[in-house]
């Protein structure tokens, strides 16, 4: 069954996807080789067997040759981002058509100024995908090209949340902005893998974390940070 990814390290029950994650946000974090691309991969075909078209975006903007093997399955539609007609054109078919796309995308597209509202922020805010899509937001690596800080790239990414129909999956580094209690609870569905970097997320355990392991958290009320039920555990990701 695709909605079994793993074990829980502290109970005998198997790691499950279940249909909230479809409507909820889910937030991947770890050092390079912690296992993040793996977990996202889990997690875009349960979507996927839900009949929910998805739209992966890729900032380290690979060639469809650097796309790790594991989404090249029969679901997989490779796209580059470019600011043309003819990509528009070929963009708003593959939506129309709700097939799953793989987009790569050189950051550098993102407007460098938080009053402008670049086109590829135009193109992903569009309410065919809002209303129909799950997202993924993968391997930002080059923090330069969002805006002129990070921290504002993110708050634009999570303005389009009230908008969206489903959830969104975002993978990243670790970084010092995720620490932030706001954006803690935006997510209800936390795999945070090894981090060393002692500003943040930093304990034994995550130094010590082996590649496909996290320490999850699941948010199973969405009040307030003082005010909810929260299921944690450390967890082992299929391969």
């Amino acid at each position: 069954m695709k909605s079994i990814i793993g074990k829980r390290h502290n109970s005998i029950a198997a790691l499950a996807l279940t249909e909230d994650i479809l409507r909820k946000n889910t937030l991947i974090l770890g050092e390079e080789g912690s296992g993040k691309t793996n977990l996202a991969s889990k997690i875009r075909e349960y979507v996927i067997s839900h009949g929910v078209p998805t739209l992966y975006m890729d900032f380290s903007n690979p060639s469809e040759a650097e796309v790790e093997a594991r989404y090249k399955d029969a679901d997989f539609n490779y796209m580059r981002f470019d600011e043309s007609e003819d990509f528009d054109r070929a963009f708003d078919e593959a939506v129309k058509a709700r097939k799953h796309i793989y987009l790569a995308i050189d950051p550098a597209f993102f407007s460098n100024r938080r009053d402008e509202k670049s086109r590829l922020s135009q193109t992903i805010s569009k309410p065919e995908l809002l209303e129909n899509y799950y997202y993924f937001f993968h391997e930002i690596a080059q923090l330069g090209g969002f805006y002129t800080e990070f921290e504002d790239f993110l708050l634009y990414i999570f303005n389009m949340i009230n908008m969206k129909k489903y959830g969104l999956t975002f993978l990243s580094q670790p970084h010092e902005i995720f620490e932030d209690a706001e954006l803690k609870l935006l997510f209800s569905y936390l795999f945070i893998g090894r981090c060393s970097n002692a500003n943040y997320f930093n304990t034994s355990a995550l130094t010590k974390l082996k590649r496909n392991e996290f320490v999850y958290q699941q948010r199973l009320d969405q009040k307030s940070l003082l005010f909810n039920n929260i299921k944690s555990d450390i967890v082992t990701i299929d391969e």
